[in-house]
């Protein structure tokens, strides 16, 4: 009776079913630790993106009393532009910033609009300073203006890679079979953080009305030798 069981067709075909799905099963366990192991670390470079994120928006924060100060000390009858800066540092620095901003659209969007105010309100103090002849003189005041600009372009760049990071991650998310695995454990949609619209710096706007002042003059300046040569 032993030997008839170990050689019937039918038992050796259950023992190559069973062996079968072990093996589906345990590439299947494999196959979803994998990509689970890949989202986790997609997760941790979007959390490493957004910290820098908000480590340069507090160095540009940390840089403005002392600009707001020099402004002050000079342009005393345009003390309300400062105070705008100085209110829209201090909302911006109150918005919560912690790392579960990123999973909450409506909390970004709050951070953001804090952040765009408060360029909006430094851009209009840049241009009144631009107008006083002793401030863009000020070493210290135009050293303040280059580190500035080096933070602008800075947020500009850690932005842009925080949104890649979070594309990247939000499309594999709608795809099959990651999506199978991110409803497993959990996994929602990163808020992106969209740029405000680009703002011209003072300097060069300044420069581009004394460059068309220039070409205005040239062109007067023309007409009169014409004029003069016909009389």
């Amino acid at each position: 009776m032993t030997s008839k069981a170990k050689t019937d067709p039918g038992h050796k075909e259950g023992l190559i079913l069973v062996g079968a799905l072990s093996l589906i099963l345990i590439v299947a366990i494999d196959w979803a630790v994998s990509i689970n192991h890949q989202l986790a670390v997609q997760e941790h470079g979007i959390n490493e993106k957004w910290a820098q994120v908000l480590n340069i928006y507090q160095r540009r924060a940390d840089l403005l009393p002392a600009l707001v100060e020099k402004v002050k000390s000079v342009a005393i009858q345009e003390q309300a532009v400062a105070e705008d800066v100085t209110t829209a540092r201090t909302r911006a620095l109150g918005i919560r910033t912690t790392r579960e901003v990123i999973n909450d659209p409506t909390a970004m969007q709050s951070f953001r609009q804090a952040q765009q105010e408060l360029g909006g309100a430094l851009s209009r103090l840049q241009v009144t300073a631009a107008h006083y002849p002793d401030l863009m003189s000020n070493q210290s005041f135009l050293a303040l203006e280059a580190q500035l600009e080096d933070t602008e372009n800075s947020i500009a760049v850690a932005r842009m890679r925080y949104n890649e990071a979070v594309r990247d991650y939000n499309a594999r998310l709608t795809l099959f079979p990651s999506s199978l695995v991110a409803s497993f454990r959990g996994s929602k949609e990163k808020a992106d953080f969209e740029a405000p619209p680009a703002r011209t710096p003072p300097r060069e706007k300044l420069s581009g009305a004394f460059s068309g002042t220039a070409s205005c003059y040239r062109a007067d300046s023309r007409l009169l030798e014409i004029d003069t040569v016909r009389t």
